[in-house]
């Protein structure tokens, strides 16, 4: 019995010394046996566990790519791989402005009003931005829609330029000004006070020139102009988008005024429409169209009106 166990040990030890022989007898052949093999088996639990973390890497990458529809503003904050650039992690938030004094953008130009007398319209602004005021052309910052809206509203029959403030007056009787005059960043370096005190400027330059109409371009400027007459700013129910009651009319005056044709001069009609500035969110681009339509209509049919040519 002993005999017969010591033989079959031996008989074993020979199997498994046989076995890498197969194998080169060179040392990195003598090394495949140490090498790792895959498992022929399969582990059920292994497999589950496998597929609930690809799930969670796929829903994870799904959750990082821009939904369909969403605003292409946000395509900047991410690579194409659907992960964060660094530019998001990097991202700060925008200071909120505070007032300036005067003294700090006194090196700057002033931007000239863009007046003449018997004008169907003139646009306020509130005052030039930095890029505005160094360009010498009204709302020259490439982010305002001022020019866009101008061309799909119908107040004038392509995008002009911003260069072509000048040229307003003679190509579709129309002007511009603003309710202050200094630049600044943005409105929010301005005082209420100062822009309320712009008013009777604004007024009077109206009254000089009498066009037939005035578009304020930003509540808050009529906001400010009701400061200046009122005392205070309009309430909800008083505010409203589009043509303001006659008695709300720019340029008024006590004396015997009369117009371009000899006319009575009541001052001039207000409309309110929206702020152009590419910093203004408060309204969607589909919004601020519709609210300035209405004027570009009048104004191309009053511009018809006095040339006696139907404008397409």
């Amino acid at each position: 019995m002993v005999r017969t166990r010591a033989a079959a040990a031996v008989g074993k030890i020979q199997e498994d010394t046989e076995q890498p022989a197969k194998l080169s007898a060179s040392f990195n052949g003598g090394l495949k046996q140490f090498q790792y093999a895959p498992a022929t088996s399969i582990d059920p639990d292994a497999t589950r566990t496998r597929k609930v973390l690809s799930a969670k890497s796929s829903s994870a990458n799904r959750q990082l790519k821009r939904p369909r529809g969403q605003d292409t503003e946000d395509d900047a904050d991410f690579d194409f791989e659907g992960s964060p650039s660094p530019s998001l992690t990097k991202k700060k938030k925008r200071t909120p402005s505070k007032y300036a004094d005067p003294s700090k953008y006194a090196h700057l130009p002033t931007l000239r009003d863009v007046l003449e007398p018997n004008l169907i319209c003139v646009f306020v602004g509130t005052n030039p931005g930095i890029r505005t005021a160094t360009a010498g052309h009204a709302y020259a910052h490439p982010s305002n829609l001022f020019w866009k809206l101008l061309h799909s509203s119908g107040c004038t029959d392509r995008r002009c330029r911003p260069e072509e403030d000048v040229h307003l007056p003679r190509l579709y009787a129309m002007g511009n000004t603003n309710i202050v005059e200094r630049p600044s960043k943005d409105a929010a370096e301005l005082s209420k006070a100062e822009m309320a005190a712009g008013t009777p400027i604004l007024e009077a330059k109206i009254l000089k020139y009498k066009p037939e109409a005035v578009c304020i371009v930003g509540k808050g400027i009529w906001e400010s102009v009701w400061r200046y007459r009122y005392g205070r700013a309009p309430k909800a129910s008083e505010f409203k988008y589009g043509w303001q009651d006659e008695k709300e009319n720019l340029g008024k005056s006590e004396g015997e005024e009369v117009d371009g044709e000899g006319s009575p001069y009541k001052g001039a009609k207000v409309f309110v429409t929206t702020s152009t500035s590419g910093l203004s969110a408060s309204t969607k681009p589909a919004e601020k169209e519709a609210i300035w339509k209405p004027f570009g209509e009048w104004v191309k049919g009053r511009r018809a009106e006095r040339t006696g040519k139907s404008e397409t």
